[in-house]
């Protein structure tokens, strides 16, 4: 199935808080709360033209793994790590499909990172070896991490750079449907690739992280992991779209804005 997150396009509409549904062709069929929740199928549809998808997460924590591609850890001149290394991301960093990331004036370069996304479905804590870590994946989505490299470089760790509104676009949907292993992730600017990496390549694998940040922390149902990042990282300036697009899932795109004065 395809999740998602949507209100109308009309902004006179009575219902225009964010609501649950599923992608059918067209159409969205809503559903009666968030998918990773008890949920029932409330027999309306709406034409995909008269909505407007959002992020279609909202969870507690956003957990990110670093330099988990080896090309990525190599372009910035560190070594792959020996553990996952993870940060957070705070929930206030996310936006959804075709929102704005809008550049910070505390920053000179700011990067994209397109990954895949991790949606936790069910809580799990100190996961083993004997157990299915995807079982609890509820699905995958595209993230940008999107960073303020200068910042990163100059704090050390990583909050900052990666925590300013509008650093984390999500979206478009939620695929519950997928294998993670082997998926083409790729990020353009402007339409011209400049991230491309398969998840094969991972450090980590998915499902290893799962079992590992769980015995660091509990993931809670709704909760967001993003993977890591293929080579390739570059900036963004005011006027460009980047997109996140990975296999089976499908594209991301958000202009990017100048900071606001």
């Amino acid at each position: 199935m395809k999740f998602c997150r949507f209100i109308s396009s009309d902004p006179a509409a009575d219902s225009a808080f964010p609501r649950y549904g599923i992608l059918d062709g067209d159409n969205v069929q809503e559903i009666s709360a968030a998918p990773w929740t008890e949920w029932n199928a409330m027999g309306q549809s709406f034409p995909l033209t008269a909505v407007r998808l959002t992020a279609p997460v909202t969870p507690n924590k956003i957990v990110c793994v670093g330099r988990n591609y080896a090309a990525h850890a190599a372009e910035l001149g560190n070594d792959v790590p020996k553990e996952p290394l993870i940060f957070l991301k705070p929930s206030t960093s996310i936006v959804g499909p075709s929102q704005a990331i809008v550049l910070t004036e505390y920053s000179r370069r700011v990067e994209h990172e397109g990954e895949l996304g991790l949606v936790i479905g069910r809580r799990c804590s100190h996961l083993d070896h004997r157990q299915d870590a995807l079982s609890y994946v509820l699905g995958y989505t595209c993230v940008n991490d999107v960073t303020a490299r200068d910042l990163q470089k100059s704090d050390v760790q990583f909050t900052r750079a990666k925590g300013f509104d509008t650093f984390c676009p999500v979206g478009p949907h939620i695929e519950s449907e997928l294998l993670p292993d082997d998926l083409l992730v790729e990020a353009l600017v402007n339409g011209e690739v400049r991230q491309s990496g398969r998840t094969s390549s991972m450090v980590f694998p998915p499902a290893f992280l799962v079992r590992w940040i769980s015995c660091m922390m509990t993931l809670e149902p709704g909760d967001l992991i993003a993977t890591g990042t293929p080579g390739g990282v570059g900036p963004l300036i005011a006027g460009d779209v980047v997109s996140v697009r990975i296999e089976g899932i499908g594209v991301l795109r958000n202009p990017v804005h100048a900071a606001i004065a």
